[in-house]
């Protein structure tokens, strides 16, 4: 058995190191404090006796454990990232160990009366009587995706100990910059040399996803004219009030805290406005394809129709592909997922196999040709000060890693 207090050592010693990411960057990694925990892994990684441990000029940490069995078994991956999120802070992470929850308010910070309670955060409830690992209130936790390089680590190391685990060659990498969408940018697919992988970066314990959103990015720059308020009749364009226009044209119901499951949104998350210019920032996810690419003609569309009532253009329209949903990259591998969700099953483990509402590295290495579903990690609430980790679901999806390399070698043996 895996030791639980290893298991919350090796994750505390990992959410301690700040690795906030940051979007305005354009370096790799974007912040230089990333490197402070990739190349504590990298240190690790040597230690534990892992195989061609590298780390490249942009902090990608990957590192290989032998094939022990003397037949031909695929090379598979496992892949977590380094950083943090920048919507909420990650310095000076203080993590507090709640032992044998009892399903009643989490006191977080007593000062700032700031309280993980069941009453609003009900998943909470599935973790009475475990360890749960919270934030002090002040900053997030980390547990995305810090969880999933403590499982990997895990894995690895308890393989190695336990040689009487039949498995093959194993790769694994820790990358910088997903939480800005980068993760996957600066991967080497090539030389990472699986044939296929799982990134242990989902939230509840089961999940296992394969679907994700199609996503992309949308700048709206409205043209405005500034004049002076007082000679302003027949001469100023407020681009503030077009920008309105825009906003109340786009469907009402189609956002982010209207809709679930399968259901695309338009996502207003930031806006930037004056009198002469105004510019708005949407992302734009839908799991259909065609539904997505409506999406986008449908604001191509809205700017042409409001650009015609002034006779000019003033409104343009940027959109930049994201990524896609990597369904269609895994349908024609689904083996890879039926070994992950018979590992769940074996150790006990419902699998809960739903769609991402959201992105992974998975689904952008899935299209650049490393077929990479997501396993869960453990976390919930991320990005944010309820954050929180049960310590059982870490070891349940270490143990998951150990799993689908033994299922693997196995299957392949039989062959």
């Amino acid at each position: 058995m895996i030791s639980k207090q290893a298991i919350i050592d090796r994750f505390i010693s990992y959410v301690t190191i700040d690795t906030e990411s940051d979007p305005n960057s354009d370096t790799t990694p974007s912040t230089q404090k990333q490197w402070n925990l990739a190349n504590k892994l990298f240190e690790e990684l040597k230690t534990m006796g892992m195989h061609d441990v590298s780390i490249d000029k942009n902090a990608y940490v990957m590192a290989t454990l032998p094939s022990n069995v003397d037949v031909d078994v695929p090379t598979i991956g496992f892949i977590s990232h380094f950083d943090t999120s920048p919507d909420f802070t990650g310095a000076n992470v203080k993590p507090q160990i709640i032992e044998n929850y009892d399903g009643k308010d989490i006191v977080l910070n007593s000062e700032k009366n700031i309280v993980l309670s069941p009453n609003y955060f009900d998943d909470l409830l599935q973790y009475t009587g475990q360890t749960i690992i919270t934030t002090d209130g002040t900053t997030l936790l980390g547990a995305d995706d810090k969880a999933g390089i403590t499982e990997i680590m895990s894995a690895m190391e308890y393989l190695i100990n336990h040689p009487e685990i039949e498995h093959g060659n194993i790769r694994v990498c820790f990358t910088p910059d997903e939480e800005i969408g980068r993760g996957a940018h600066k991967f080497d697919v090539k030389k990472f040399g699986a044939d296929w992988a799982y990134t242990m970066d989902g939230s509840q314990i089961g999940e296992l996803e394969y679907e994700n959103f199609n996503a992309a990015g949308a700048v709206i720059t409205i043209e405005g004219k500034i004049v002076h308020p007082g000679y302003a009749k027949g001469k100023m364009i407020n681009s503030m009030y077009i920008a309105t226009d825009f906003i109340n044209a786009l469907p009402r119901l189609e956002t982010p805290e209207h809709t679930e499951k399968y259901q695309g949104f338009f996502h207003l998350h930031e806006i930037d406005g004056k009198v002469d210019e105004t510019k708005l920032h949407y992302i734009i996810r839908d799991h259909d394809r065609d539904k997505f690419e409506a999406r986008k003609e449908m604001m191509h569309k809205l700017a042409k129709e409001l650009n015609s009532q002034y006779g000019k253009t003033i409104i343009l329209v940027t959109i930049t592909d994201q990524y896609f949903n990597m369904k269609e990259k895994i349908l024609p591998v689904m083996h890879i997922l039926d070994i992950a969700e018979e590992a769940m099953k074996q150790l006990s483990i419902k699998p809960l196999i739903k769609a991402i509402r959201g992105g992974t590295d998975g689904s952008q290495l899935s299209f650049m040709g490393l077929p990479c579903p997501n396993i869960f990690a453990g976390g919930h609430n991320f990005h944010g000060r309820y954050e929180y980790v049960p310590v059982e679901s870490i070891l349940k999806a270490t143990e998951v890693i150990c799993k689908i390399a033994e299922l693997t070698a196995k299957k392949h043996k039989k062959q």
